[in-house]
């Protein structure tokens, strides 16, 4: 049975020239990409993205949001045009430099997207700057990275670093994607080529952005669980998700005071890239405070409640 998106209204905005913005945040070089559209109807979007992405490279899902709002993407430092972060930096110095970033461009708050690696960091610019974050959809998350995961990441690393690509870009695609052929992953044979071309391929800069990164990750608490963020925030994974599982997504959702959890069907950790369409529509949704019920395209959908606190 296909599970299409329910159907929308034919969008009547148009989108103008991006804006590309240089920024200094610290003595640290970042860039974002503002796409205004003619008739928004929600508040602006920040795209925050994950560890190989840069504010080009959105695509149809940039496109989707621009439908309903102004979006924003971003380069911050260690990203794309940010040039090379240290990883003695965490998630506060970049959730500050996106501040930095909203701030220059004239964007007094915004609703917040983010996917994989970006999420931490969205998390973090929701506790640090509440009033700048109007609501957020996580996509892909967890409160800490498992230790098996963390064996995977430092296993890529070692074969990065030793300049073995092929190995390095399947280890990081096993890590990232459903490896079980037999799961039904929309688009998945697609997505996971894309994923090794591009992974094989870093250029010299990129592989140096990758290993600072994600020693980032390693080395820091990237999602600091004991201080909820204020926004209502919706978190999503595909059914399929090996990596961000949906239990600790589910696990995620439930530090925040006001959240609510979906499971997207026939999609694993990619599902921005494997079901661009409907996770855009469930995010659109989403920040436009219409329901979520009854969409064809999820598995489920929870309203969470945190530990200690009733509905």
């Amino acid at each position: 049975m296909s599970l299409a998106a329910p159907p929308r209204a034919a969008a009547r905005s148009t989108a103008f020239p991006a804006e590309v913005s240089s920024h200094r945040w610290q003595g640290y070089h970042c860039e974002s990409r503002l796409v205004r559209t003619s008739a928004p109807r929600i508040a602006p979007v920040l795209l925050i993205g994950g560890a190989f992405q840069t504010k080009e490279t959105w695509g149809r899902f940039e496109r989707e949001f621009l439908a309903h709002a102004d979006v924003l993407t971003v380069d911050p430092p260690g990203w794309g045009a940010g040039g090379v972060l240290p990883d003695r930096y965490g998630a506060d110095f970049l959730a500050d430099a996106l501040v930095h970033m909203l701030d220059e461009t004239g964007l007094p708050s915004a609703n917040i997207v983010s996917g994989s690696y970006g999420t931490a960091i969205a998390y973090r610019l929701a506790q640090r700057h509440p009033e700048r974050v109007r609501r957020i959809v996580l996509i892909g998350t967890m409160t800490a990275i498992p230790e098996h995961a963390r064996i995977a990441m430092r296993r890529t690393m070692d074969l990065l670093a030793e300049r073995r690509m092929q190995e390095f870009a399947e280890a990081s695609v096993e890590l990232l994607m459903n490896a079980d052929w037999g799961a039904s992953v929309t688009a998945g044979a697609r997505v996971r080529r894309f994923l090794l071309r591009r992974l094989l391929n870093l250029g010299a800069d990129e592989v140096e952005q990758t290993f600072a990164n994600t020693h980032r990750l390693l080395r820091h608490e990237m999602v600091d669980p004991s201080r909820a963020p204020a926004a209502p925030v919706l978190v999503t994974t595909g059914e399929h998700d090996t990596f961000t599982t949906p239990d600790l997504c589910r696990a995620l959702a439930a530090t925040c005071e006001d959240s609510w959890f979906a499971e997207v069907a026939d999609a694993d950790h990619m599902l921005h890239l494997e079901r661009t369409g409907e996770v855009a529509d469930l995010a659109t949704r989403f920040l436009a405070e219409e329901s979520l019920s009854g969409l064809p395209y999820c598995r489920g959908v929870e309203r969470i409640s945190r530990p200690g606190r009733g509905h």
